[in-house]
């Protein structure tokens, strides 16, 4: 083996020019240095070129674990006998024992878990064998992600799926050292499984610490652009508009221009809008000149949209006169026009004239001179929480907070330009603002723009003629959907994700026995830029909402009388940066130390996956107990799905507190509504003391029952009902 040194050292040679060639660009190189005769590197595989590339940043001393796929290659022949490659047979246990002495030789063994090249651009299923090696022979791991080379003509993605150029900018980013750490009492396939996790979650974390969120969300705009080509077609709405990137940029341009007049640098700017062009438009258009979007939300009601002006400081506000026309929200404006400036849209594209068109189009070629001076951590925008628990707070998210977020969830789902997601969405909401706008838009996916999520015949239909593969929604939404949708409308669809409220297994499996077709639930809130837990095809358990994304710290504080989980706090990039309260406009006041409260009382288990409980205002104490008011919920709907229910808890002299069921049905009785909750087995407790029917029970824009409405509508039945005696 005298010679082999050197012909290592010759090969590592050759490869440094694919370095130069590539403008490699490494984050954590350091951790490389410290590599000894026990390391592990793994790292994702998106072309032909990771092995060299790896070489050439690893150095001369490392073998590499090859899986068997290409071993009969004249080539990999010459490094198998060279004892550069050693070939590795996931199929053949004794393969992966021949690893572990290999790795005990004293050399860095370099492998590739995912053991084939991705055709997705993300991550795809990790192989046990070397999670089953390291834990075996406890060797530090260092995970490493590629990014850039799965746009080389040597990747396996299929065209059309990303632009690809002969010679793409990489990006390597390397993590520090870590050990598995698996439970001693752990055996057998349980142990591999626990192992096998713990390394997909390192080489998910590379992935997410490899994207770039110190930039903000114009940048991150231009730079999809400048990869993807400014010519890709991103948007459509209902109206047959379409935008290109460069189009967006351009109008984004135009649009703010007309806008910073009579409007500060950093000011919150009112948006009264659908979901549609228009509105991505002023969206981007504030932010390219430095303004804050407040997203209002059309669906509130006067009152709810007066606070929500009050404590974000609001001065004017960006809408449509057509809009206001076609949605009936001329109380809504009536109500605002004493406190703000109204600019509608309508005059400002009479302003903008062949001089300004031109002068956008000039800016848009050098972008990146004509933005705004921002920083990441600056406000990006300002949504408002549904008022479900009072007045509602005006919530701040920087661009950080909305770029870690997709970050975190690009981490674990993949999706590229092939795909076309379908949002109806409001995007005065978080879920429709970051999940069905920002997230495929800066992630080179076309969205098409539907105004109204209420629209049950049409958004199948548009499902099946837009060949859509993405469609979110809530529940409630899906629900609507699937009772009027053709069963090959959704012919199209891989992802259906949903959020907002709690899934039903009734929904769930209707969507799989009618559509063939998994839903993938989400679980987050407005204050963490939403998402904080994601199913993926990956990872999916019954009765969980999926498992925390990466870089989320998470807490559980015990509450009396719950005995399973306790109230989540969470901290991590995608946290806002503070609330804006009724109480005290335009003061920020942001989480303390970093950490949010979510109100959500919730189970997580040895594997990360997140069960919600249900909201630690949503429990009443009923003779001594904890009841949870969401749980008899879920089993009235569960048995009456026709019908829309709601339980409201009351002050009891007696008992503490007395459950009220609220409800749209009118032939249910109590004898009924016993065996329902017995039915479901939950205690005698659970049981409402009483049943108050509404013909209409109020909801919010995503669906879900709007409590505090409900509250006021019993409350007012009660008092009247003396004086109609």
């Amino acid at each position: 083996m005298s010679g082999q040194p050197s012909r290592l050292h010759r090969l590592w040679w050759i490869l440094r020019p694919l370095l130069w060639a590539h403008r490699v660009e490494i984050t954590g190189k350091e951790h490389l240095a410290s590599l000894h005769e026990r390391s592990l590197v793994v790292a994702n595989h998106v072309s032909f070129l990771d092995g060299p590339l790896v070489a050439a940043i690893v150095g001369p001393r490392s073998v590499f674990a090859l899986y068997t796929t290409f071993a009969e290659h004249w080539l990999i022949k010459h490094l198998v006998r060279a004892d550069i490659l050693f070939p590795l047979d996931p199929f053949k246990p004794l393969a992966t024992r021949h690893l572990i002495a290999k790795v005990g030789e004293g050399r860095p063994c370099v492998l590739f878990p995912e053991g084939r090249i991705t055709v997705t651009g993300s991550l795809m299923k990790v192989y046990p064998g070397p999670a089953y090696v390291a834990d075996k022979t406890g060797s530090e791991i260092v995970a490493v992600h590629i990014e850039g080379l799965e746009r080389s003509p040597l990747s396996r993605m299929a065209p059309g799926q990303l632009r690809k150029t002969l010679f793409p900018k990489v990006r390597v980013n390397v993590l520090p050292p870590q050990r598995l750490e698996v439970a001693p009492e752990i055996r057998g396939r349980l142990r591999r499984s626990a192992a096998t996790l713990q390394l997909y979650d390192l080489l998910s974390r590379a992935r997410y610490e490899a994207s770039d969120v110190e930039r903000t969300l114009p940048e991150a705009l231009l730079d999809v652009r400048r990869e993807e080509g400014g010519r890709l077609e991103v948007l459509e709405d209902i109206e047959g508009r379409k935008l290109t990137y460069d189009g967006l940029v351009r109008g984004a341009f135009a649009l703010g221009r007309q806008l910073e007049a009579g409007t500060a640098p950093g000011e919150r700017v009112g948006v009264l809008l659908p979901t549609a062009i228009p509105t991505a438009l002023a969206f981007f258009a504030l932010s390219f000149s430095g303004r804050v979007p407040a997203m209002l939300n059309v669906a509130a009601g006067s009152a709810n949209l007066q606070s929500a002006q009050h404590a974000a400081g609001i001065r004017t506000v960006i809408s449509s006169r057509r809009f206001i026309e076609q949605a009936r929200l001329q109380s809504a404006v009536d109500a605002l026009a004493g406190r703000v400036r109204f600019v509608w849209l309508e005059d400002v594209r009479e302003q903008i004239g062949r001089r300004e068109k031109v002068a956008a189009l000039a800016a848009s070629l050098r972008a990146r001179r004509h933005l705004a001076h921002q920083k990441p951590d600056d406000p990006a925008v300002v949504l408002f929480t549904s008022g479900s628990e009072g007045r509602p707070k005006a919530v701040v998210l920087s661009h950080r907070n909305i770029l870690a977020n997709c970050a975190q969830v690009a981490a674990r789902i993949d999706f590229t330009s092939k795909d076309r997601c379908l949002n109806a969405l409001p995007l005065f909401h978080s879920f429709g603002l970051t999940g069905g706008l920002l997230l495929p838009l800066l992630g080179g996916v076309p969205v098409f723009l539907y105004p109204s999520p209420l629209h049950y015949r049409t958004i199948p239909e548009l499902a099946y003629n837009l060949n859509a593969t993405i469609l979110f929604g809530t529940p409630t939404f899906l629900s609507g959907y699937a009772r009027r949708a053709d069963p090959y409308d959704f012919r199209s669809l891989r992802l259906v994700v949903a959020g907002g409220e709690r899934l039903t297994d009734d929904l769930f499996r209707l969507y799989q026995d009618r559509f063939g077709l998994r839903i993938y639930q989400g679980y987050g809130a407005t204050e963490t830029a939403p998402i904080l837990s994601l199913e993926t095809p990956l990872h999916h358990r019954a009765g969980t909402v999926g498992r925390l994304l990466p870089d989320i710290e998470w807490r559980l504080e015990k509450i009396a009388g719950i005995e399973e989980g306790g109230r989540l706090h969470v901290r991590g990039p995608n946290v806002m940066l503070g609330y804006l309260r009724y109480e005290n406009p335009g003061a920020l006041e942001p989480p303390e130390d970093g950490w949010y409260d979510t109100g959500d009382i919730v189970a997580v288990d040895e594997e990360g996956y997140v069960r919600v409980l249900g909201r630690a205002k949503r429990f009443a104490k009923v003779g001594g107990e904890m009841v949870s008011l969401a749980a008899i919920e879920e089993a009235m709907a569960a048995a009456r799905p026709d019908w829309r229910q709601a339980v409201i808890a009351r002050h009891d002299e007696r008992k503490g507190e007395r459950l009220v069921l609220v409800t749209e049905d009118p032939r249910l009785d109590m004898p009924t509504l016993r065996g329902v909750i017995r039915e479901a087995g939950l205690p005698d407790l659970a049981v409402p003391s009483e049943i108050h029917r509404l013909e209409r029970i109020p909801l919010l824009p995503t669906g879900k029952p709007d409590l505090p409405a409900v509250a006021r509508l019993v409350e007012e039945e009660r008092t009247a009902e003396p004086a109609a005696e």
